[in-house]
């Protein structure tokens, strides 16, 4: 009996994981496209920058974190691209 409680619980515990990471994944995609007001700012936000799009290579040489692809985000912010190599604000 004691097994198949801890059982329930797990499973519970399990399934209630999920569900917030498919929340927090739909809030993030729901979340309104913001011009920054410099790369500080954006990168409290996005650590790697802003892509406009998952084939863009970053030209500048390696980079510590993976940039966050957006092409609207992107667009708004591209004045924070200086290299031009489509990501802006890629650390």
């Amino acid at each position: 009996m004691k097994k198949y409680i801890s059982g329930l619980l797990m499973g519970a515990v399990l399934i209630s994981g999920f569900s917030f990471t498919a929340i927090e994944a739909e809030a993030a995609t729901k979340t309104k496209a913001v011009a920054y007001k410099n790369c500080t700012e954006l990168n409290k936000v996005y650590k790697g920058g802003v892509a406009k799009d998952a084939k863009t290579t970053n030209k500048g040489g390696k980079t510590k974190y993976k940039p966050f692809v957006s092409a609207e985000l992107y667009k708004l912010n591209e004045k924070s691209d200086r290299d031009k190599d489509g990501i802006a604000c890629e650390k």
